[in-house]
């Protein structure tokens, strides 16, 4: 019996965006940009962009609104996961 174990599982996959991290990421692939590209948009330097995505930092709150505009998803999603999230990545 032959079984593939070089594929994550479903719940690997969901995991990796259970945090607020993995879902920015998520979303920025979603939208087609590049990190350079969303952190021009944003106003933040790539480093700023980066840790968030690994989670070494979080968007402050007065950025919220602005991030999920440019990912186009609900804060919601962004914050825990619930509500709009990205469309299929590109």
């Amino acid at each position: 019996m032959f079984t593939d174990t070089t594929l994550p599982s479903r719940a690997a996959v969901d995991t990796a965006y259970d945090t607020i991290g993995g879902r920015i990421s998520l979303a920025r692939d979603a939208v087609g940009l590049t990190v350079d590209q969303i952190s021009a948009i944003a106003g933040v330097t790539t480093e700023t962009w980066n840790n968030w995505e690994n989670d070494r930092a979080e968007p402050r709150a007065n950025r919220l609104d602005m991030l999920a505009r440019i990912l186009q998803v609900s804060i919601t999603w962004l914050l825990n996961g619930q509500g709009k999230g990205p469309a299929e990545a590109k």
